[in-house]
């Protein structure tokens, strides 16, 4: 049987990202029934109520995962990063530690407000 492009790219994580990459999408698809995954970009993206809200990615020279918020310049949080992008925003995520749950809630909740 073929993975689906989505769950290979998961599939094909080393440890510990992968499994810090499948806590976070577990987290955001069971976050609020209004959200929907979908192979967007050659990522895991994530829609609200029909709106692009978040992505699943992982830093090119650490391999660090990441939730990245597509409208993040519209959301002031002290743990979310522009770096060098105009519109985004990402939170980075430590893949030795726990999925920092209430802080992503909280992310998530200031990024649905401002759709």
């Amino acid at each position: 049987m073929m993975l689906r492009d989505i769950d290979q790219f998961f599939w094909d994580k080393p440890e510990p990202a992968k499994s810090c990459m499948e806590a976070l999408r577990h987290f955001v698809l069971q976050y609020h029934p209004g959200m929907v995954e979908e192979w967007k970009y050659a990522m895991p993206f994530y829609r609200f109520q029909g709106k692009r809200l978040c992505y699943i990615w992982a830093e090119k020279k650490t391999g660090r995962p990441y939730l990245g918020i597509v409208d993040g310049n519209m959301i002031d949080h002290p743990f979310l990063i522009p770096e060098k992008r105009s519109r985004m925003k990402i939170f980075l995520l430590d893949p030795a530690s726990d999925l920092p749950v209430e802080m992503l809630a909280e992310i998530l909740d200031m990024a649905i407000a401002q759709l």
